[in-house]
């Protein structure tokens, strides 16, 4: 079994309760996310967010084919961090880290993703030719999304 992880880091001019109340916000996936993907979310997204909170989703990640993405808030602590895991989706699995940490100018923003591909020796096989370039593309439309809302950190 294979697991992989995405780690990036982002640092964004903009105060610690922004960047929580913008990131922690289910509604703003879709914001940062690739207008390809025809990201909808269906359910879940209506309160502020809590661990146990599952939050249902529309993605279309390759091929134009649409598929239902859950995932559950597992853990949060106010302005630091939060976890989602995949309950249900594309991965065997998936588990995503959010850490928020204030430094002079602004703050940081870090994601720490592990993750399975499913179909076994196949899913590891085209791990590096579809599944990799993917996350990696979809990372850095974030990045630059985040830039293009809330500036350029000049620290």
């Amino acid at each position: 079994m294979k697991i992989y992880t995405l780690h990036s880091k982002q640092n964004l001019p903009i105060s610690l309760d922004e960047a929580w109340e913008f990131l922690s916000n289910p509604k703003n996936l879709k914001t940062i996310t690739p207008p390809y993907m025809g990201f909808k979310t269906l359910s879940g997204d209506d309160r502020e967010m809590f661990a146990g909170q599952i939050i249902q989703y529309i993605v279309t990640p390759v091929f134009g084919i649409p598929m239902k993405w859950v995932t559950e808030i597992t853990h949060v602590q106010d302005k630091r961090y939060f976890v989602d895991e995949q309950r249900f989706g594309p991965y065997s699995l998936w588990h995503h880290k959010h850490f928020l940490k204030e430094i002079p100018g602004g703050v940081e923003m870090e994601d720490i993703v592990d993750y399975k591909v499913p179909m076994g020796i196949l899913g590891q096989l085209v791990h590096p030719l579809l599944v990799a370039p993917k996350l990696k593309e979809i990372f850095d439309f974030r990045t630059k999304k985040l830039i293009e809302l809330f500036g350029e950190f000049k620290g």
